[in-house]
């Protein structure tokens, strides 16, 4: 492909990934990877290069651009070899207009520019959202220890703050590596590794993962209790929910038991386990805010109306979560979400609520108090962006 025609993909593809943010649609590497597939004859560096451009106008544009080409004029301004693609030849987009529109850039769309505000972030905080994210691993003692590893990948390097987790290179395709088939490592971003300690847990605890999706902070609990004691990890989700059983598998753990919850039934689902966990880790559905390092596109699908429903469903959970915590137990909430609303706010609320809970002080390798909890953001800590808070139920 000629640099003019890179451009054009580039166009097409964001006009998609646009219109699917406007109407819910797939995400981003899911219409790259179509987009693709149905053309061979673009080399991996032809991918690789038109990849770079849609992903730098899309972190480039805070508000859903207009249009493709107008995100990709914007990426052009003060990139004189990139405005000279645009030059009308055979595949390239035709040149640029005098005047013509351009994607303004900025951080976010500007309601929720102010709700960052609001929720105590500055301008450089809310730049680093949008910058580009490592790729993490955590190693599974259950199968190995964490030396093993590090002679096994030599390219990899500790993580700063999470002891038992390397950093691997850009573009590293971790399920071609024999540690992962191995079940030595799961990906996983640094901060969620260090919210996932917050549960403390030890091998004689019953514990309960509420939103398990997928499963990846249940793996890290197990192997926390050296595969001991039993955690329940449910969800309404069943695709996401069964994926979980064959990374158990891989990842050699045990004490995981699977329960798909019926969305408005799930207190009735777990009068079982009522007063009974030691711990409840409550990983709750958010706007994502924390993660538009690997979701840029996710800031152009939100909307004030979206964000209020994610609200109202984490009420919800959290005060299922309480009747779970047996006296003296725990309930461990997190958001992968910067915004107050999700995070602090629902906290302070769950207190009001519930007299006699007390948050307990969490001294955590990384991460700032934020009001009753904790919060770790990518220009601070260099992780993706959690709130997270330790409720401890009256004995």
């Amino acid at each position: 492909m000629t640099p003019g025609a890179r451009t054009q993909a580039a166009i097409e593809l964001l006009d998609a990934i646009v219109a699917a943010a406007r109407d819910q649609g797939p995400a981003a590497d899911t219409l790259i990877a179509r987009y693709f597939a149905g053309r061979r004859y673009a080399g991996s560096k032809d991918r690789r290069a038109v990849r770079e451009l849609v992903y730098a106008a899309i972190r480039r544009a805070g508000e859903r651009p207009v249009s493709g080409r107008a995100a990709m004029i914007g990426l052009a301004e003060g990139d004189p070899a990139l405005t000279a693609t645009f030059d009308g030849g055979v595949h390239a987009p035709l040149p640029i207009e005098p005047g013509e529109a351009a994607a303004p850039a900025g951080a976010a769309p500007g309601w929720l520019v102010n709700r960052l505000q609001e929720s105590g972030l500055d301008a450089g905080e809310m730049a680093a959202l949008v910058g580009r994210a490592p790729l993490d691993v955590r190693v599974n003692t259950l199968r190995t220890s964490f030396n093993e590893v590090r002679s096994a990948l030599p390219d990899a390097l500790p993580l700063p703050h999470a002891p038992g987790g390397l950093r691997l290179p850009a573009g590293t395709n971790v399920e071609q590596l024999a540690a992962w088939r191995d079940g030595a490592i799961e990906v996983q971003d640094e901060g969620s590794q260090i919210v996932s300690s917050a549960a403390k847990v030890g091998a004689s605890m019953n514990v309960v993962d509420l939103c398990a999706g997928a499963g990846g902070k249940s793996l890290a609990l197990a192997a926390a209790m050296n595969d001991r004691a039993e955690i329940l990890a449910c969800d309404i989700d069943r695709s996401r929910l069964s994926r979980l059983a064959p990374r158990a598998a891989r990842a050699g753990v045990s004490i995981i038991e699977t329960r798909l919850l019926d969305p408005g039934r799930e207190a009735a689902a777990l009068a079982d386990w009522q007063d009974r966990a030691d711990v409840v880790l409550v990983d709750a559905p958010c706007s994502g805010t924390g993660t538009w390092r690997r979701n840029p596109e996710a800031r152009w699908r939100l909307t004030p109306e979206r964000l209020d429903r994610l609200a109202a469903t984490q009420r919800i959970l959290v005060n299922i979560a309480a009747t779970l915590v047996r006296p003296g137990g725990a309930m461990v909430y997190v958001v992968c979400s910067l915004l107050d609303a999700e995070g602090a706010g629902q906290v302070d609320a769950f207190l009001t609520r519930h007299r006699g809970w007390c948050a307990e002080p969490l001294a955590l390798p990384a991460g700032r108090p934020h009001s009753a909890g904790l919060r770790l953001t990518p220009a601070h800590d260099g992780t993706d962006g959690f709130f997270v808070a330790r409720l401890v139920r009256p004995c």
